[in-house]
């Protein structure tokens, strides 16, 4: 180990600051939009579609520059990334909280913030593997970083809807704004284990290959309310660029290059297993986020601050998970808190689409949320440690790039899936809302499915040899 990777180690808490911290601000801009849907459509004079577009895009600009973003760490160094995104994310704050339109919302939200939380959120989780080399400190970084992640995405409907409420929808991207710069305050002594190599290659051509692939087949999503034909063709042409470029990666690696993203990656079981959970995780957290914000918005007539209040169950159940992650870590196998979480989960959607249909009261959301709240904050850690502890320290950028990259695919997923079902089915109101709700417990079982199938007892890091030569 380094000097420098000695000293992270030494002090552990003060890198995880900053870190976790940085992953809750993303995480609450991803879910904290949801309940301003109303506010924001009446102030810039836009449509429940035109505020999912601007969610989702978000989300999706997150998930198609994950990965190149994850290499230019090795590049630029990971504290150089990190503090790049928080800049880039600050000004899209600032931008999206004085627009005068839709169309600079995007810009600010969409695409600045998006790009940013790209560029960040990579070096997050690659410091913190770095920086702990045993499976517990490094399960208690991750509990750390990904209960806030948690928290942030159950905690984003409550305190934006307070913001709003009580100050102004503008107001919350002022209070995002105001954390990047506390973030930037505590990376002062942020330190970077290894040192970046300005001379190691970057595959364009498979970045922009993967990152349009992944573009349309979200987008095409999109259309599906809209266009059959449109969410066809979007469908096929993303399909064709994510085959092209696995071809492509597979050129590289035979000719002895360096690829964007190692097909090595895809050769671990428990990993390939691993990230399904973590894309069915996210799916479920910002689809139900999503579905609950539009149906009290728009069925039920609640403003932003009464529909956060009915996610503070989700909040509470997601925090109280999160801090017993590293007690329930030392009890239970990874697979078993995996399990447990996707068992809530399914348990928490069936419970919302039962209850929610057949009373009309406000606690009826309440048990239904606090269950998705305990299973998500449950099994978030395992899944991440399952798969960052499946490969060597060399793989740790990519597969961070990949981890992060599927999660916030599955993010964009919830929201693009149930919310073009709510807004192609506006007019019906409870079905609608039913079948968004039937279709994230689909969603849910295939959760439970693939943690079921994964390895009985925790892995530690792989031992296998990095297939492509280092320069």
């Amino acid at each position: 180990m380094t000097p420098d990777a000695q000293a992270v180690a030494a002090a552990p808490r003060r890198p995880l600051a900053p870190l976790a911290l940085a992953q809750f601000i993303c995480s609450f801009a991803g879910s904290n939009m949801n309940v301003m849907i109303n506010d924001i459509g009446a102030d810039l004079n836009t449509t429940v579609r035109g505020v999912q577009g601007t969610i989702t895009l978000f989300l999706l600009v997150m998930a198609v520059l994950m990965i190149p973003a994850s290499k230019l760490t090795d590049r630029w160094g990971r504290k150089r990334c990190f503090l790049t995104g928080l800049a880039m994310y600050g000004a899209g704050a600032l931008i999206s909280a004085f627009s005068p339109g839709l169309g600079v919302l995007i810009l600010g939200n969409s695409l600045l913030e998006g790009v940013g939380t790209a560029l960040l959120i990579p070096p997050v989780y690659i410091l913190a593997t770095m920086a702990y080399d045993d499976l517990p400190s490094r399960a208690r970084a991750f509990g750390l970083i990904s209960g806030m992640a948690g928290v942030g995405a159950a905690a984003g409907p409550l305190i934006g809807g307070f913001i709003a409420t009580a100050i102004d929808w503008r107001a919350a991207f002022l209070f995002q704004a105001a954390v990047v710069a506390l973030i930037v305050l505590l990376s002062r002594r942020l330190v970077d284990p290894v040192a970046p190599d300005p001379a190691r290659p970057f595959d364009v051509a498979g970045a922009v290959l993967s990152a349009t692939g992944m573009f349309f087949v979200v987008f095409g999503i999109l259309q599906a309310g809209a266009d059959t034909t449109l969410l066809v063709v979007f469908l096929a042409v993303g399909a064709v660029l994510l085959a092209w470029f696995f071809l492509h990666i597979r050129s590289r690696e035979r000719a002895g290059k360096e690829p964007l993203l190692s097909t090595g990656l895809f050769h671990d079981r428990t990993s390939n297993l691993g990230l399904v959970t973590q894309n069915m995780q996210w799916l479920i957290l910002m689809g139900t986020s999503f579905t609950v914000s539009v149906f009290l918005q728009t069925v039920r007539g609640y403003n932003a601050i009464q529909t956060g209040v009915i996610f503070t169950a989700a909040t509470v159940g997601a925090l109280v998970s999160s801090l017993a992650a590293e007690r329930l870590a030392r009890r239970h196998t990874q697979k078993t808190l995996i399990v447990a979480g996707f068992a809530m989960t399914v348990a928490g959607v069936v419970v919302l689409l039962v209850l929610v249909g057949a009373a009309s009261r406000v606690i009826a959301f309440t048990p239904g949320l606090l269950l998705i709240g305990l299973g998500v904050g449950v099994m978030l850690t395992p899944s991440v440690n399952v798969v960052q502890s499946s490969f060597p320290e060399g793989l740790q950028g990519e597969i961070s790039g990949l981890s992060r990259s599927v999660s916030n695919l599955g993010s964009s997923f919830g929201t693009a899936i149930v919310g073009t079902m709510l807004i192609a089915r506006a007019a019906e109101g409870n079905r609608a809302y039913a079948l968004a709700m039937v279709a994230l417990a689909i969603f849910a079982l295939i959760g439970l499915a693939a943690a079921v199938s994964l390895p009985g007892s925790p892995r530690g890091r792989a031992a296998r040899p990095e297939p492509w030569p280092r320069r």
